[in-house]
């Protein structure tokens, strides 16, 4: 046997035992998701590594965290988070394809990534249990994961936890935190246009939210709220 193909013999060698070892990772991450599954399906909404990593570093106050079951978010808000972030949520398995494809043609048109194609089921996934780290592997995981969640977590359990886990600005997480944040009120008491920015934050949180009103911001929150009018103005109802 050639020196040649010893190395290339050594090179397979070593990435089936990546592979293993990956898949193992995988497995459990599995496993816990599903040893998490009531916890996840009823009661208190989980604190997301995302939160607890900002509680751990001292970036969140803890008075900005305020689990709130979504029958007491009001309709007008959960729909512009659909509007801003996931208008398909309801008849996707987890990840949007259509929405893919359209992120795909508009990253090659500008050649670099402009835009991206996350579900919320995606995001809760990553938020719970993954870092904000960009990397093949932790897509992968993020993939396996909204999978996993899709299978064992209805939708609009996976939408409450979204509602409360999501980051509206600078150590602030969920929409009951964020709207006495920025509005110094519960989230019950917004308005139509309070929820729209409320949504247009969730793109960029730390740069583009309703303190920090940049031209994108102003603009994302008009399309939102328009968007918003017209559900409004169809059901007569928000």
């Amino acid at each position: 046997m050639s020196v040649l193909t010893r190395v290339g013999h050594g090179i397979a060698s070593g990435l089936w035992r990546l592979l293993l070892a990956v898949l193992i990772i995988d497995l459990f991450y599995v496993w816990q998701l599903w040893h998490e599954r009531p916890v996840l399906e009823t009661g208190p909404v989980p604190m997301s590594r995302f939160i607890s990593d900002q509680r751990t570093r001292g970036g969140l106050n803890t008075s900005r965290w305020e689990p709130i079951a979504i029958e007491k978010i009001p309709a007008h808000v959960v729909r512009a988070v659909l509007i801003a972030e996931d208008g398909r949520f309801y008849s996707h398995a987890g990840f949007d394809f259509t929405a893919i494809q359209h992120a795909i043609n508009v990253n090659m048109e500008r050649r670099r990534i402009a835009f991206g194609a996350s579900t919320i089921s995606q995001q809760t996934a990553k938020n719970l249990y993954l870092t904000p780290e960009r990397s093949w592997l932790r897509k992968w995981h993020e993939a396996l994961l909204t999978v996993t969640l899709e299978v064992l977590v209805s939708k609009r359990r996976i939408l409450e936890i979204y509602l409360n886990t999501a980051q509206f600005g600078r150590g602030v997480f969920g929409v009951q935190a964020a709207a006495r944040h920025y509005w110094s009120k519960p989230v019950a008491l917004l308005s139509l246009r309070q929820a729209a920015e409320l949504a247009a934050a969730l793109p960029s949180p730390g740069s583009a939210n309703p303190n920090a009103r940049s031209a994108f911001f102003r603009s994302h929150a008009d399309k939102i709220y328009r968007r918003l009018q017209r559900v409004h103005n169809r059901s007569g109802e928000i």
